[in-house]
């Protein structure tokens, strides 16, 4: 990782004082009043530990040693109905920490085994992670990973090209109608669209670690993957009454992402939480007869290069807990 020693002046603390790093660019005093993500300008954060269910080019195996180095940080620039992760993400649960212990809990990630740092939800406090992976950056080794919801700014993309060595974004919706009914988004598809393009032109093609044999619940697309080093992996997450948003999308990633440069992660782990009552065609499961249709299409466009879930991936193992672990 080959981090600068100044931060640009859109990721400093004085950033906080008219939020402009996500989409909603809401320009609000976070010393004085929440920005649309729901905090103020100090940095919180919910959970910090090993995390083995993402990717396998992330967590390696499914059992033993190491995992990805997961900090969840409380808040979100998104609004999305179906949250797994609402706890943090909409009721804001976290502890308030400094820079300092931030730049710690990293070292400390590293040191119980780590195979990266990776940053969830990281966006609205940018100025405080940048400046921590500026204190260690002669001492951390391992990739730091960017974990979004793909709702991100170019120029924030670019202001973290120095820091991140992997993008993992959701790619969510097609149809915009989507983006505003579930996420209040209305820009999403053309904001993600853009920033993932930006991902990858920064990135460039996959670079792999050693060889490594996976276990987990996922079916890769070769019979054993490396540890990532860097690259992009677009995230998808197949969502009940939806395959079609689905189907579109995959038809824009062939046509608009250069081929090689990234990995697809299909995912069919949607979980209902509870009763959705604005949103009452999510409370269910996919179907297999919608997530296989997602699949043959993403297999009839050459979409192959990444990760596939086994259908019986829906279960709450993929939410961890909120404990203030490792904080």
């Amino acid at each position: 990782m080959d981090i600068n020693s100044h931060h640009s002046d859109f990721l400093s603390f004085k950033t906080y004082a008219n939020c402009q790093l996500c989409p909603r660019r809401c320009g609000a005093d976070r010393s004085s009043r929440p920005g649309f993500c729901g905090l103020n300008h100090k940095l919180r954060a919910a959970r910090a530990a090993l995390h083995h269910w993402e990717e396998p080019a992330l967590s390696g195996p499914a059992e033993g040693p190491g995992g990805s180095g997961t900090v969840f940080f409380s808040g979100c620039t998104l609004r999305c109905c179906f949250c797994q992760n609402h706890a943090i993400s909409r009721e804001n649960f976290g502890k308030e920490i400094t820079a300092d212990a931030l730049a710690q809990i990293f070292l400390n990630l590293q040191s119980q085994g780590a195979y990266n740092i990776n940053l969830v939800t990281a966006t609205q406090f940018l100025p405080h992670i940048t400046a921590a992976l500026d204190k260690v950056r002669h001492k951390l080794h391992i990739p730091v990973v960017y974990n979004s919801g793909g709702y991100e700014r170019t120029q924030t993309v670019k202001a973290l090209k120095d820091y991140v060595d992997i993008w993992l974004p959701d790619f969510k919706y097609f149809d915009n109608r989507l983006g505003i009914r579930y996420s209040q988004a209305g820009d999403y598809f053309e904001t993600a669209s853009e920033a993932i393009l930006q991902m990858i032109e920064q990135t460039g093609s996959p670079v792999w670690k050693a060889e490594q044999t996976i276990s987990s619940p996922y079916r890769s697309s070769s019979a054993a993957l490396p540890l990532l080093e860097s690259g992009v992996i677009i995230r998808h997450l197949v969502l009940p009454s939806h395959k079609d948003d689905s189907i579109a999308l995959l038809h824009w990633i062939k046509t608009h992402l250069p081929e090689g440069q990234y990995l697809l992660s299909l995912m069919s782990q949607y979980t209902p939480y509870g009763s959705n009552k604005d949103c009452p065609e999510l409370n269910r499961h996919i179907t297999t007869y919608e997530y296989n249709r997602v699949i043959d299409t993403a297999v009839s466009l050459g979409l192959t290069q990444g990760y596939m879930q086994q259908k019986s991936s829906a279960g709450k193992e993929y939410t961890p807990p909120f404990h203030l672990e490792g904080l």
